[in-house]
């Protein structure tokens, strides 16, 4: 019998881009299940709560049947373990984020031998795409729409409009 695969992609997804939606895709073809694990970083600040992430999230994956949304704020292996996860899905961009991803995944082996990191690289199209490259182009007004889904491009004007009110 073929053992289930359930893997974790883990991000702050503040907010979630096209380029993370295109490695939730592909990755949930090769994995019975994905959950897309929405870290809870007391270390930076965010646009968008946790909450407002993962309700974004759930928003643009509705139509991956394997694919679920949660949010964790422990180590990642840990969390894994928690939810009986064996992969994680880590997507690289340029030859700098394989640096610090291929440590991270040693280190996570290191601390769980059951553990397999699976790297996707991004498609050329959003090879530099972040979400804090977003987030600026946003708060300066520049037209985000070639870069998150239709309904995150509202939220993060929105957002952005707000913070402005408040200061």
């Amino acid at each position: 019998m073929e053992k289930f695969r359930r893997a974790i992609y883990p991000g702050s997804f503040d907010p979630v881009t096209l380029g993370h939606m295109d490695i939730i895709t592909r990755a949930s073809k090769v994995v019975d299940e994905l959950i897309v694990a929405v870290l809870q970083n007391s270390s930076k600040t965010p646009l968008f709560s946790v909450d407002e992430r993962v309700k974004m999230l759930k928003e643009v994956t509705a139509d991956i049947p394997n694919v679920k949304i949660m949010s964790y704020n422990s180590l990642l292996v840990d969390y894994a373990k928690e939810v009986d996860a064996t992969i994680i899905v880590r997507g690289l961009r340029a030859i700098t984020d394989f640096e610090y991803e291929l440590q991270m995944a040693q280190t996570n082996r290191i601390m769980n031998s059951e553990i397999d990191t699976i790297f996707f690289t991004t498609n050329i199209v959003y090879s530099y795409l972040s979400s804090s490259t977003v987030k600026e182009i946003a708060m300066y007004g520049g037209d985000i729409s070639n870069f998150v889904a239709p309904c995150v491009e509202e939220k993060v004007y929105k957002k952005i409009e707000e913070r402005k009110q408040k200061n």
